[in-house]
């Protein structure tokens, strides 16, 4: 006979709303380093294709550019038709597209604009990744885990984009920069496979799904629709109008012009204007990434335990602004310091304290959105997106000019601040039920 104790045993509420975190980590991951693998590979392939610092700063903005007036359509096709197979074909489209762009050839007169082409058609196959995820997020993970289920998908990104440096100057060195290309192309297969394989786009479409885990899920979706009067998708006026979306957006903007110098021109910042040797630039180019790993899911957990512990306020919002005003300080010393290897470092942590701030969009976009999540993700990333366009375009003219390249880079710190100013007017108890629109 089994005796009771008398003391509740604990629920063991399963793990696979994590596994399903892991796999979008892994998804986001690979999406970076598909996406990164032509910085690094930039200086060689500017050579072989004869372009000239505004030309290839061109082709960093299509790809964005595609990416970025995609988004909100991805987020409306994760609201109605499901994140699952939507990230699916986003794996598969952007796969091709890397290993066409591979077999592009230098030689001939059009090459530049079909190397424009190849890029901005991989940006619209990629910009399904975040919006579905949100949709993703919103499905399987309780309100009270977003910050860290946040960070550990985004994550994924410095983890993508830090392993790119060494990977791809590693085989670049052995081979050639197409030759790299094939390689994350061949990756981006093996991803897809997985994600079939293991992925779902519910708990209840799940086979190992638990009832305790399931219950845990339902019962918070339960607590909020109570708050939420409707469960439609929202119409667009409303999600545009919505005076904190358009705040998130405008941070996010500044968030992403910021995040893209790191994505764009920091290995060839390293490679040209600080003269590290391509094996060198590979290993420092690294340490921003790395900082991003690390400080996406920590900055997650301590937006999670602050709102849980004291209030929503301090835990999204002023953690988020913290991290992007420490940022800001950390990109204008670095233009400070003379010491190549040391600027790398610095600028290291200045991109670790901007993913301090990375979950916190991404959980209230959801919070908000409810529903309509994919959609208000979409709508938030495109503001980052067109960051990244401008930072692609306006880095090169702004280093070229008397301000130069410590210009530049104190001109992104500039608008780093402003994002982080925009998040304390941000209501995190917002949602697209408030009346509260633009200019109200």
């Amino acid at each position: 006979m089994v005796r009771s104790t008398g003391i509740a045993e604990p629920v063991r509420r399963g793990r696979i709303r994590w596994l399903m975190v892991t796999l979008v980590f892994g998804v986001a991951a690979v999406a970076y380093l598909d996406r990164s693998n032509i910085s690094i590979a930039a200086p060689v392939l500017k050579l072989d294709f004869a372009l000239t610092d505004i030309q290839l700063g061109m082709v960093f903005s299509a790809f964005v550019l595609g990416y970025a007036i995609t988004q909100p359509i991805a987020g409306r096709m994760a609201d109605r038709f499901g994140a699952y197979i939507l990230i699916a074909v986003g794996i598969f489209w952007w796969s091709v597209l890397t290993a066409i762009t591979a077999m592009l050839p230098s030689n001939f007169v059009g090459a530049f604009a079909a190397l424009l082409g190849v890029r901005f058609i991989l940006g619209v196959g990629e910009s399904v990744i975040f919006p579905a995820s949100n949709r993703l997020v919103e499905s399987w993970i309780p309100s009270n885990e977003r910050g860290l289920a946040n960070g550990l998908i985004f994550a994924g990104v410095g983890f993508g984009a830090g392993v790119a440096p060494p990977l791809i100057s590693s085989i670049m060195i052995e081979h050639d920069w197409r030759y790299a290309f094939w390689v994350t192309a061949i990756i981006g297969i093996v991803a897809l496979i997985i994600w079939l394989l293991f992925a779902r786009e519910t708990p209840q479409k799940h086979a190992h799904v638990g009832q305790a885990e399931l219950d845990y899920i339902e019962a918070d979706k339960i607590k909020r629709s109570v708050k939420s009067r409707t469960n439609s998708l929202a119409p667009w006026r409303k999600i545009i109008l919505n005076r904190h979306i358009a705040l998130l957006t405008f941070s996010y903007f500044c968030y992403g012009y910021v995040a893209y110098i790191f994505f764009t021109w920091f290995f060839t910042y390293l490679l040209t204007v600080r003269g590290l040797n391509l094996r060198a630039s590979g290993i420092y180019g690294m340490l921003p990434f790395i900082a991003m790993a690390i400080a996406s899911p920590l900055g997650g957990w301590i937006s999670d335990q602050l709102s849980v512990r004291y209030t929503k306020r301090i835990g999204r919002c002023y953690v988020a602004a913290a991290g992007m005003m420490l940022t800001a300080v950390f990109v204008v010393f670095a233009t400070t310091v003379s010491d190549p290897r040391l600027a790398a470092v610095v600028l290291a942590a200045g991109s670790g304290s901007l993913y301090l701030a990375q979950s916190a969009f991404w959980t209230l976009s959801a919070d908000i959105g409810r529903s309509s999540a994919g959609s208000v993700a979409g709508v938030m990333n495109l503001g980052s997106q067109i960051g990244g366009v401008a930072v692609g375009i306006l880095t090169p003219i702004l280093a070229a000019t008397a301000v130069g390249w410590s210009g530049a880079f104190i001109f992104t710190a500039l608008i780093c601040f402003a994002g982080a100013v925009a998040w304390l007017f941000i209501d995190p108890h917002a949602s697209l039920d408030s009346s509260q629109v633009v200019g109200s």
